[in-house]
């Protein structure tokens, strides 16, 4: 026991010698590394392992440098060494479908510039189409680029470039159309593509009652930062996928607030507030 206080106050004093400057700064980059980590797990199936893989390293690791030093424990550092090279190849293998979407969003990123904002009329388009195919049970997915190009999946479908109306939307998805089975893309206020074939999340993250719409509103959702509105053609519900999540069961009047807050700029500050409600409001819908 006292071997192991002495090698304690002996770190703490090491500790105690570094530039002051030069940890601010080390500890300011290793905060910006995680909170960037964090951000962009929040929602995946790999946010709670890395969380433990976390804890458990650092746990390890500060077992090591406060064991003495003049005791034997050097075998203890080598393999620990050694099994942190195999945890990186095996988090490499595990988290590649995550590497994947971040190194494709690192390439589709837009350096200069962005999309335009969009105007309210847009937005009350899609609204109104959203609330006719939830009243009709017309099954729907329109995906709306922000940041993120959404290009490759414009190539599979069948190019637009039309000016956005509820009514064409409508027109798109009414069933026995040529393409209405598929996703539709909108790009800069405009009905971009149509028909347009987005990637499948994997089955264990959609619920088993929910069908190949939404895994595909929340395949994109995962790879992009597209916001992704489809409409149950089963159940009539309404839901948005974005940031990884999908909200299913939304009123008009949420659906219609959500997409202001996401693409209006002004009213992303509401955005959290909004999903707060919008969980209660399913909350309600699930009790019934």
């Amino acid at each position: 026991m006292d071997d192991l206080l002495r090698s304690i106050l002996s770190y703490f004093q090491r500790v105690s010698t570094y530039d002051p400057s030069v940890v601010m700064v080390e500890m300011l980059l290793i905060g910006l590394v995680v909170w960037w980590a964090a951000s962009f797990l929040r929602g995946t199936r790999g946010a709670s392992l890395v969380k433990g893989a976390a804890l458990a390293l650092a746990a390890v690791y500060l077992c090591i440098r406060l064991l003495p030093k003049d005791r034997g424990w050097e075998r203890i550092e080598y393999l620990y060494g050694r099994f942190l090279l195999f945890a990186f190849v095996a988090l490499v293998v595990a988290f590649q479908p995550e590497l994947r979407r971040a190194l494709g969003q690192i390439g589709r990123a837009r350096v200069f510039g962005g999309p335009r904002p969009f105007r309210q009329e847009e937005i009350d388009a899609l609204a109104e189409s959203a609330a006719f195919f939830s009243r009709n049970k017309i099954g729907a997915i329109v995906a709306i680029e922000r940041r993120d190009g959404l290009g490759a999946q414009m190539r599979s479908g069948t190019p637009l470039d039309a000016e956005m109306s509820s009514n064409l939307i409508n027109t798109v998805f009414f069933p026995g159309t040529p393409l209405h089975d598929m996703g539709m893309i909108v790009q800069n206020g405009r009905i971009a593509a149509a028909g347009c074939q987005f990637p499948l999340a994997e089955s264990d993250d959609v619920d088993a009652s929910l069908g190949s719409r939404h895994r595909a509103a929340l395949g994109l959702a995962q790879e992009t930062d597209a916001v992704v509105l489809v409409v149950s053609e089963e159940t009539g519900r309404i839901s948005i996928a974005c940031e990884g999540q999908l909200y299913v069961g939304l009123s008009s009047e949420a659906l219609r607030e959500l997409l202001r807050s996401m693409l209006l700029p002004k009213r992303k500050r509401s955005f959290t507030d909004l999903l707060r409600r919008v969980r209660q409001e399913q909350e309600v819908i699930d009790r019934r």
